[in-house]
């Protein structure tokens, strides 16, 4: 999922590094007027969660691999806007300390893995916590594998505008195989979603709580 060096062009990077950096910015805004001094240290705990979980790959189909994406997680635990912080978090932290993704591919990163993942997972979750707990669940499955599926998505759009790979070769090619890696994702997303609020039910963020 994470773009390399020299992948994208200037007329396709360029934009998405403002793209990337407004949504950034507007939800640092966001969170700066609704979230709790106290959620920050747990913000920090989900970022490392995710980081190391990211380490940890299954094999999908014909000798590729996936990993967890997170911002299904992110957001079903921390709410919409701080997960797309913790995300962006991850990515740069990625791509500048582990060449995980390319510098001038940070920009289209974000956005596909932060801003839209966690906007996507923001919506879904958004309309199934109205339905009780088990709404939610369904939900945090659902999210996790359409914001995995839209992130490879958009990514294929980006490398094809660039001129990197055919539309007709690497939009197919993508589907396929993260329509295989989001099922995980949403499966995984929810197991590790119930995990941690066996041990500290406190963990999620009052925007996503629901009552039973």
């Amino acid at each position: 999922m994470h773009i390399p060096p020299g992948f994208l062009q200037p007329q396709v990077w360029v934009p998405m590094v403002f793209v990337s950096a407004a949504g950034v910015g507007y939800a640092l805004k966001k969170i700066d007027k609704a979230v709790d001094e106290r959620k920050i240290p747990v913000m920090g705990v989900m970022a490392a969660f995710i980081f190391a979980a990211q380490m940890v790959n299954f094999p999908v189909l014909g000798g590729t691999s996936g990993h967890l994406l997170g911002a299904a997680l992110a957001t079903a635990a921390l709410g919409m806007w701080p997960a797309m912080i913790v995300m962006a978090a991850v990515v740069i932290v990625q791509a500048l300390l582990f060449q995980d993704g390319g510098i001038d591919a940070l920009g289209a990163n974000i956005f596909n893995m932060s801003i839209l993942g966690c906007l996507i997972s923001g919506i879904v979750i958004g309309a199934g916590k109205k339905f009780g707990d088990k709404g939610f669940y369904l939900s945090v499955v659902f999210a996790g594998w359409l914001s995995v599926f839209a992130a490879s998505f958009s990514c294929s759009v980006q490398l094809a505008l660039s001129g990197t790979i055919p539309f007709n070769i690497v939009v197919p090619a993508m589907a396929l195989i993260h329509a295989v890696i989001g099922v995980f994702e949403g499966l995984i997303t929810v197991v590790a979603l119930k995990f941690i609020i066996s041990f500290n039910p406190g963990f999620i963020s009052v925007y996503n709580r629901v009552k039973s």
